[in-house]
């Protein structure tokens, strides 16, 4: 075996590629599409790459057949927040091959301690604000929109190279059929918040005013989540970038601000879960894949709320709750089958405690490996 940097358009696809190698017999992967992809790594594109640097690196054995994949990522954004000298693996893909995973991470941490870092962290893709962490419960369905999906032996290949656990991330899931949601009991809680805090008041997105809506959005969205572990803010430029690229994706009825009185107090984003279409296109969009996507979004049953978060001084006042509820409400009068609210860290008792009070069971479970340099 021999290790190579991806220094070329056509390593770079090599690179990519190798996924469909990996997740060829797993039928619960949902290829994305290689455009998006390659985007993803386009420094013009991708404008986290500002403010971040990467170095990209394949195993491949002497015919050339590649076994594994891994990139090392420095953004220095986190390093500037959080006043700690950490790099992120990203992009990680292997073989059940523990010699292909040790020679992808020992070269990833030495370029990363050649830059000055002490620590790593990841998987992520590529960063904190992406896809992070690898599947470690849960392998028996397919993921929602924007979440992870990767073999059992990635946990075990990763162990055994020397990474602990950094942090457990959930998802939370409910089912409509199994009429599992405590609607009534919770819409009387909902009418006790609203009694208490006639202020309190929800709103949908107005796309008209998109460019104002998205200053709202990431103010609420880089206060609510600063205490996070592992959260890194927004640049307004990235945040507009990500939501002009998600626009045509969106349902507005499901983007809801909640204001106490006439500030912002909170913000709650669920997507289509459009992975249900990406399944049926295996990583394609030319004409006819344009044309299966416009047929299956509209057969799309299943919702993912990605974004949910509540200013610091609105906290405890039930904010979460009437914006959950509202959401489910919708979601069951829209007819979607199931929704996930994915992914809420382990230790964030309030969000813990407004999944379960919302009477959704945890489906899987993601770990964020790290390992001091």
């Amino acid at each position: 075996m021999r290790i190579k940097s991806v220094n070329t358009k056509e390593e770079l696809l090599k690179f990519i590629k190798f996924q469909s190698e990996v997740y060829k017999d797993d039928k619960y992967w949902v290829p994305q599409i290689i455009s998006d992809t390659i985007s993803l790594f386009d420094e013009k594109k991708n404008l986290f790459w500002k403010h971040a640097e990467k170095k990209l690196f394949y195993v491949e054995d002497a015919t050339g057949k590649i076994l594994g994949r891994c990139a090392g990522v420095i953004d220095y954004n986190f390093i500037k927040f959080h006043n700690e000298k950490t790099g992120f693996f990203a992009f990680y893909e292997s073989v059940n091959d523990y010699s292909v995973t040790e020679m992808l991470l020992s070269t990833v941490e030495l370029w990363l301690k050649e830059k000055g870092m002490l620590k790593m962290i990841g998987p992520t893709s590529p960063s904190t604000n992406d896809e992070m962490g690898l599947l470690c419960e849960g392998y028996d369905s397919e993921p929602f929109l924007m979440m992870p999906h990767n073999p059992p032996y990635y946990n075990f290949l990763l162990t055994k190279y020397g990474m602990k656990k950094a942090k457990d991330l959930y998802a939370y899931l409910w089912l409509n059929k199994e009429s599992s949601l405590p609607i009534e009991r919770l819409s009387k809680v909902v009418d006790m918040i609203k009694k208490k805090y006639p202020e309190l008041t929800l709103r949908e997105v107005e796309l008209k005013n998109f460019d104002k809506e998205l200053k709202v959005a990431v103010e609420i969205y880089n206060e609510a989540w600063e205490k996070n572990w592992g959260f890194v803010p927004w640049t307004e430029e990235e945040f507009i970038s990500q939501a002009v690229r998600l626009k045509p994706l969106v349902d507005p009825r499901f983007i809801v601000f909640a204001y106490m009185g006439a500030e912002p107090a909170g913000i709650i984003i669920a997507v289509p879960n459009y992975n249900e279409v990406l399944k049926k296109l295996n990583g394609k969009l030319g004409l006819f894949g344009i044309i299966k996507f416009l047929y299956y979004r509209k057969k799309i049953k299943s919702i993912r709320v990605m974004i949910m978060g509540v200013k610091k001084k609105f906290r405890g006042k039930g904010v979460e709750t009437v914006m959950f509820l509202d959401t489910i409400k919708k979601g069951l009068s829209c007819g979607y089958e199931k929704g996930e609210f994915s992914w809420i860290l382990e230790d964030n008792i309030m969000m813990i405690r407004a999944a379960e009070m919302l009477g959704t069971k945890i489906h899987k479970k993601y770990r964020v490996y790290e390992k001091k340099i």
